[in-house]
Parts: C-alpha cells; structure tokens; sequence
C-alpha cells in the first residue's frame, strides 16, 4: 500500500472529513545511471560551495532571494511559520462544473482516502453528492512548503481524487506565446473542412487507458537487451512529411478511407 504523502481533513460546509493523499500515478520510465564514460564509476551530485568548491552539509544550507548583488536570506523554519492552513485541512469553498476546467491547469493526482473506517459513510456521501451533481470542490491546501488550488473530483468508481492546479498566472497566454497561430478564427468552410470533421468522425472511440502503451520505453528496452546480446536494434522510421495545402483535401480522403478500413477489420487475437 501506497505511503500518504499528507495527512488532514476535507471540509465542505460545517462537515469535515480526515482524509490522507496518496500518489495516483507512477512512473514506468526506465532509469539510468550516469557513469563516465570507458569506466563503471558512477558520477555524482554534490553540494558545492562555488566560491570555494568544497562541499557543503545540507544542514548548512539556507534559502537567499537575489535583491541586487546581495541575498535576503531565509530558514526553512521562517517559510513554516508563515505557510497558510497549518491546521492541515483542505476545505472545500465552492463546487464547479468539471467540464469548465481547462485542462492546461491540471497539475498532479492524487487519490484521497478515509484516515479509519468510521469515517466511510461521509466519505461516500461527499462522493455520491459529487458525482450526482457532476462538480469539482474547489479548495487549497498546504504541502512541502507549498500552497496549491485543488479540485476534488469523484469517479464512477466511488473514488475521490485532488488535483492539484496551476494558478492562474502560471498559465501562459497562447496568443502572446504563439506568434504564429492564425489570425482569422473564422471557421473553415469547403470540401475540406468537411472531410476533416468526417475524419474526426470515422477515428472516434470511447476512452480505454489501457489500449495505449509507452512504445518509446518498449524501445529502450529493446535497445538494452540488444546492447547486451550483440544484436541490432531497428531504428525508428522518419516523421512523415508536412501536409501542404494543395494535397489536404485529397490526404483528407484517403485517411478517412483507411479508417474505415481499420474499424472494418476484425480484431487481432
């Protein structure tokens, strides 16, 4: 079982619910070492004083905020005694349409559970009024150090998740960032405009997480075992070539062709 990475309660209204975090996801990636190279010495990180390059205890390290050549210096214990919400609870101020919440401000997962089984029947009650309504609780809660807007979600599963947001003024504006979006927002009209809506139409699934696989990660283990047996690994085929405007409507047609074909096609056992 998952360790809680925070300890607290969830209130809504007068109702409070103690509840622990645990990580809802984790990671498959394979790791590596860094070594140098024609040897098996691992290289390390160390914590190095760059004025002097000796290295420095951890305990001797404090926070500086640069104000012009100098440092406002900071202790960890000075950033506890001003963090909001110590009293570790996540309440819940107002409820959201989920739908409402661009997904760019998604952050991390995490699973929320009740601290002991006597606190289930208010555990399923804050889930099954959340789902019924199909609403996010909007709350912040204080973690490592940090404050973060939260949305707690529930699913058909009678779990409850908290996500945690990006602020507002973290998300950056697509328009100042993206110079060469296009100017016209005016919606496409013609053949092609048709065919990419019929195309979108002709891939269209219900949402299976696990028909999907990490095919990169299959890679590097592949690369490995090869590396390892002295045989040779395939390289990837190139990215197909830019679709330009005067063959759009006929790449249109026949993609919407071949996704016919491919739903057509019995499944492969």
């Amino acid at each position: 079982m998952a360790s809680a990475v925070w300890n607290g309660v969830v209130t809504f209204g007068l109702v409070t619910l103690p509840i622990r975090l645990v990580t809802a996801t984790e990671s498959h990636a394979t790791r590596f070492r860094q070594i140098q190279r024609g040897t098996a010495d691992r290289v390390r990180n160390k914590r190095v004083n760059e004025r002097t390059g000796e290295e420095v205890d951890a305990a001797e390290i404090v926070k500086g905020f640069e104000v012009g050549d100098a440092y406002i210096i900071v202790e960890p214990t000075e950033l506890d005694d001003i963090a909001p919400g110590r009293s570790r609870a996540l309440e819940i101020t107002s409820f959201v349409d989920v739908a409402a919440i661009d997904l760019v401000y998604f952050d991390r997962t995490y699973y929320l559970a009740p601290q002991a089984s006597e606190y289930n029947g208010v555990y399923a009650l804050l889930h099954h009024a959340m789902w019924k309504a199909r609403r996010a609780g909007i709350g912040m809660l204080v973690m490592h150090q940090r404050q973060y807007l939260v949305a707690v979600t529930a699913d058909p599963d009678g779990v409850l998740a908290a996500h945690t947001l990006r602020w507002a003024d973290e998300v950056r504006d697509p328009r100042k960032e993206l110079p060469e979006l296009p100017e016209d927002k005016a919606a496409p009209v013609g053949r092609a405009a048709d065919m990419a809506v019929r195309l979108v139409e002709a891939l269209s699934a219900d949402w299976n997480p696990a028909e999907h696989r990490d095919e990169y990660q299959e890679q590097v283990r592949e690369l490995l075992t090869a590396k390892m047996t002295g045989e040779p690994v395939p390289k990837a085929a190139p990215a197909p070539p830019a679709t330009g405007t005067q063959d759009l409507l006929s790449i249109l047609e026949a993609s919407v062709e071949k996704a016919k074909e491919t739903r057509s096609e019995p499944p492969s056992t």
